[in-house]
């Protein structure tokens, strides 16, 4: 279970009925199981389901049990400390945020548009109707005239390095998440709170993120679950349909869509993750992908001490 947390595994209740964990409640270890719970235990993300192979099952794991010792997961986390996490109104922050919001009471959502039309339309309409269902505290900053001076102040300096091309248009992509990422730290660290993650394994493992942008987290209990179960999951808590249903997109610029961006499904990226399987020209696109961002994924690299001796000093 995550955070070695001891103790069998909850008893079940009827599938699809919404987990419901008292946000109020001290314990940190879930309730004495009826003999023989331990055939319950949720499995791990690298485990294979005993069921048909796909990834459109109508339940891709035990949503109950892992609800519960995801909130508690938290909880230890935390150790009584509040939560900042950025709203933008997608699947992957709405499930972190509710699932935050069941650890505790203290956890704040941050809308933060900035220079996308569709940050000040959807985004916004999707994220407070998550913050009122969820009873969410959720606020807004807009980051738009601070990107706009950041800018002006950037881009003479690229424009006498004669930085052009593909690369600027990404570095000034980036500039958004990485804005965000400052808010989310400033309103932290003011609270005297963390800051939640909010990345899937399929964007984790295929590098989709900004480095340092929403790449950047003191805890993330969401980190293990594919695309296609973030959306199962959202559904078995009750999450709002049009959330789940919309395309995934990282808001970025108007019409922009992760699976268009990426140059890959969802539905093939978790095919692979989850059973090992794919079109032998998808898998070799997700392997390249996956090469590629490695550094993202790492910590940043510091000289070793004793590095003397790969080069035959002493």
């Amino acid at each position: 279970m995550e955070g070695n947390l001891k103790g069998g595994a909850p008893q079940r209740r009827k599938t699809g009925t919404p987990y419901q964990l008292n946000p109020h409640s001290k314990k940190t270890q879930p309730p004495s199981p009826p003999q023989r719970a331990r055939e319950t235990k949720p499995p791990r993300a690298h485990q294979k389901e005993p069921q048909e192979k796909g990834v459109n099952s109508a339940m891709l794991r035990d949503w109950q049990t892992e609800c519960m010792y995801r909130v508690l997961w938290i909880r230890k986390v935390l150790e009584g400390r509040g939560v900042v996490y950025g709203n933008s109104g997608g699947k992957d922050c709405t499930l972190a945020g509710i699932l935050c919001r069941m650890a505790t009471e203290k956890v704040l959502g941050v809308i933060m548009p900035c220079h996308s039309s569709v940050n000040y339309g959807t985004d916004r309409e999707h994220a407070k109707l998550v913050a009122e269902k969820f009873r969410i505290e959720t606020v807004e900053v807009d980051l738009s005239a601070v990107k706009t001076a950041f800018l002006n102040a950037l881009n003479p300096t690229m424009d006498v390095l004669e930085l052009g091309g593909e690369n600027r248009d990404k570095a000034m992509m980036n500039i958004n998440p990485r804005l965000r990422m400052t808010t989310l730290y400033a309103l932290a660290q003011a609270r005297g709170a963390m800051v939640c993650g909010t990345g899937n394994r399929s964007e984790i493992n295929t590098g989709y993120f900004t480095k340092w942008g929403d790449g950047a987290f003191d805890f993330n209990p969401i980190a293990d679950l594919t695309a296609t179960e973030v959306f199962d999951f959202l559904r078995f808590l009750g999450a709002p349909e049009a959330i789940i249903n919309k395309a995934p997109s990282a808001g970025l610029f108007e019409g922009q869509t992760d699976e268009a961006e990426m140059g890959l499904r969802y539905a093939d990226i978790d095919e692979y993750l989850l059973h090992g399987t794919g079109k032998p020209e998808i898998v070799a696109k997700i392997e390249r992908q996956k090469a590629v961002t490695e550094h993202k994924r790492r910590m940043p690299l510091c000289y070793p001490e004793g590095a003397e001796e790969d080069w035959g000093v002493t």
